[in-house]
Formats: C-alpha cells, structure tokens, sequence
C-alpha cells in the first residue's frame, strides 16, 4: 500500500498528522510484542512537547532574611539560613519539551529492565528549528553510545531537513547512499557494535517516497540477534484504525 503525505490535504483535513504519530507506536508495539522473543517487550513512549508550567506552593509568606535567626525548641538561636552569593549568570532560558513518539525495546533479563532499541518517529517539530534538530540528534546519539540501536522513521512532508544525516554529522561521519540531494522522507537503523577491539557504526538507510511501500528494517536486540521491524503492516493497520483506507 502507498505511503500518504499526513501533513497536507486531504489526509490531513481527515486526520492531522498527531493523531496519527500518536497511534502509530502503539501499532508497532502490538506487531512486535507477537514476534519479540519472550525476555524482550516493546512499549510506546509518546510526548507531545509543550511549554511546561510549574505550580509552586509557598509555604513561607514572608520573605526569608539571609541573616535572619531562627528560635530553637530550647530557647537559644539556630544558625542563621545562608545566602549564596550573586550568580555569575542570569539570563532568560526557553527549555526544550522535545516531541517524543517512540517505540522502546526492553531486555528484561539484563540488569533487570535493560533498553536495547529505540525506534523514532519524526515530528515536525523535531525538525522545525537548529534547536530542535541538534536536541533530537543529540539524543539518537546518547542512545548509539549506550548501544541502543535505534531505528528513525521521517514521514515529515512539510520540512526538508534529514536528522539521520545531521546525525551522521553530528558522530563525524557520513553516509555516501545519501548523495548530493539528502532525501527528505527515509527510514534508518542505526548501531554502535563492538567489532573485535573496535567500535562500528553501522547503519541501515532506505529512501522513501509517497506512493511507494515502506521498508523492512533491522531491529537490533544484541550484537548477534536482530528481528525484522516490518513498518508496512503497522503503517497501514493505523491508517485502517484511523479510517484513512
């Protein structure tokens, strides 16, 4: 079946593109939780990144002295509260709430409840800003260093910039399948495997295109053990659930 474009009409006049992205995991999730060998569970992980506000509850109403003494039970004075000195920077920071529409795999015999695979589906938002792009790259990075095998899915129609890529960049390295013309839509796994007493990156990196079917990837579960992440039957059994067919 054909990929659609989520993020233009009519698809997105039917269904927009979040309600989508949020169901889509747990779809994958279902696929693989028959096939995962017994030790192994996948589990959605799904945050729609908006600005967060904090509700403070102020005990003391009174503003609190640095040099203020504090009465003891016995009558005599506590030590008095101490001030810190001046900070040597204050400035106004907009902290990330990154968009998170994931698929993570546990090894549930390793330490107890051990992540060895990621899959990242693409938002918008993800690629919307330099900010946005180096948080969501710096992220598959941390993972790679951790051997988590991560697998990137981009369906995002509406912005050109390839993460895998900026990824890539990011480790100092570079895919030359990408070409001159780093396609916009792609599906990528990415490894980070000990290989006698060198560390590989390995990547596995599809083109995709609207119209045309999507690809199988590779989902690490260890060093010597993949399964197939198959994203064509989740895809179109969430489009089937969404009434997008």
């Amino acid at each position: 079946m054909p990929l659609r474009d989520h993020f233009h009409p009519p698809v997105n006049d039917e269904m927009p593109w979040d309600g989508f992205h949020g169901q889509w995991p747990a779809m994958i999730v279902l696929a693989l939780n028959r096939k995962l060998p017994r030790r192994y569970v996948a589990a959605p992980q799904v945050h729609h990144g908006a600005a967060v506000e904090i509700d403070v509850v102020e005990f003391d109403k009174e503003p609190a002295s640095a040099a203020a003494e504090v009465s003891d039970d016995n009558g005599g004075v506590a030590t008095a509260v101490w001030a810190p000195p001046r900070a040597t920077l204050a400035v106004e920071t907009d902290w990330l709430s990154l968009d998170e529409y994931e698929v993570h795999v546990f090894d549930t015999l390793r330490s107890g409840r051990r992540l060895v695979a990621a899959v990242e589906i693409v938002s918008p938002a993800n690629k919307d800003r330099p900010e946005h792009r180096r948080a969501f790259v710096a992220k598959c990075a941390a993972l790679l260093q951790k051997q988590v095998a991560v697998s990137i899915v981009d369906l995002v129609t509406t912005r050109q910039d390839n993460l895998y890529a900026d990824l890539l960049d990011l480790l100092g390295k570079s895919d030359p399948s990408l070409g001159r013309e780093r396609p916009a839509l792609y599906a990528a796994t990415c490894r980070n495997t000990l290989k006698g007493d060198s560390w590989l990156l390995e990547t596995w990196m599809n083109p995709l295109a609207l119209g045309q079917p999507l690809p199988t990837l590779p989902l690490w579960l260890a060093d010597n053990l993949a399964m197939p992440l198959d994203l064509e039957p989740s895809y179109e059994e969430t489009c089937r659930v969404l009434r997008l067919i």
